[in-house]
């Protein structure tokens, strides 16, 4: 890779939505500490924004969600994911990064993962380096298993631990509310639960995703709602029971299904059009069964230039 000096004037600004999953399945536990996943990845209209601006070093700042608990050094993806990219093209201007989160942290979302993929899109803009789709994909890779998705969007299956994307073909648009929980849940406890179930005889490995594919080329809310999955729900509720009650009810509010969102707290509900996901999330509101209740639909494409 030749060494990148050149960086543009100007501000770059990128938009990234958040990510759910329509189906995770959790397969067994691999050498590499890994897991086999089979998951289809759906990008929504959640969306965090980070600007990147000419400095010379890495700098980052934080607004809205998280701003006085989220590492603003490395141990922020979108830090950490700015020092590999000018680590691996030979870079020594710097950035400064400015994010304006709405996703919810450490909610089931990839929050975290989809600012990483805002600024490698935004730093490899901004640099002026030039690396290709494939070289970002690589670097995406590197940095988490949901990176890659988060730089594409859309609707696409993942194999391997998540990374490995096929893409998806989805027609019309899915409605959503979002239920995010009052406190976390470490993805890594959440997984370490799974297998721990799965020694007492709890839980298998849910690889099909046939149904949910079918489903999702038809539109048919219903028929989309009977295919969702998670294997991770049970592991979730099971460490923080709270959730059992909000995913209950969303359904006694007439939600089409109600699932945990990845390895959670927050909870997805699906809805038959817009108006009924207004109205879901008015009455979910009214019950007080969460942090803050959003609407989205899906699906919509992953991190993308704006207008600065």
């Amino acid at each position: 890779m030749t060494e990148a000096l050149a960086h543009t004037d100007t501000t770059v600004r990128v938009r990234v939505p958040a990510k759910i999953n329509l189906h995770l399945g959790i397969g067994p536990l691999r050498e590499d500490g890994y897991h086999d996943l089979t998951t289809v990845f759906e990008s929504i209209s959640l969306y965090d924004e980070l600007t990147a601006t000419p400095a010379d070093t890495i700098t980052l700042t934080i607004e809205g969600e998280g701003q006085d608990t989220l590492p603003t050094d490395r141990r922020n993806l979108a830090h950490l994911a700015a020092a590999e990219l000018a680590a691996y093209t030979g870079t020594r201007t710097g950035a400064h990064l400015h994010l304006k989160k709405r996703i919810p942290i450490a909610g089931g979302l990839a929050g975290g993962s989809a600012d990483a993929a805002a600024a490698l899109i935004a730093c490899n803009t901004l640099w002026n380096t030039g690396l290709t789709p494939a070289e970002l994909d690589k670097l995406a890779a590197a940095l988490g298993s949901d990176v890659p998705f988060c730089l594409h969007g859309g609707t696409a299956l993942g194999t391997g631990r998540g990374e490995q994307l096929h893409p998806v073909l989805s027609t019309g648009t899915r409605h959503w509310v979002i239920a995010t929980a009052h406190g976390e849940l470490a993805t890594p406890a959440v997984y370490r639960e799974v297998d721990r179930l799965r020694e007492n005889g709890h839980g298998t490995y849910h690889d099909n995703v046939d149904a949910l594919l079918a489903a999702i080329r038809n539109s048919d809310p219903d028929t989309v709602a009977k295919a969702l999955h998670n294997d991770m729900q049970q592991a979730a509720t099971t460490l923080m029971p709270s959730l059992a009650d909000t995913l209950q009810a969303g359904l006694d509010e007439g939600a089409l299904t109600a699932l945990v969102s990845g390895s959670g707290p927050s909870c997805l509900f699906l809805a038959r059009d817009e108006r009924h996901a207004g109205s879901l999330a008015k009455r979910l509101t009214l019950r007080r069964v969460a942090r803050e209740i959003h609407t989205a639909e899906s699906p919509v494409p992953g991190a993308t230039l704006t207008e600065a």
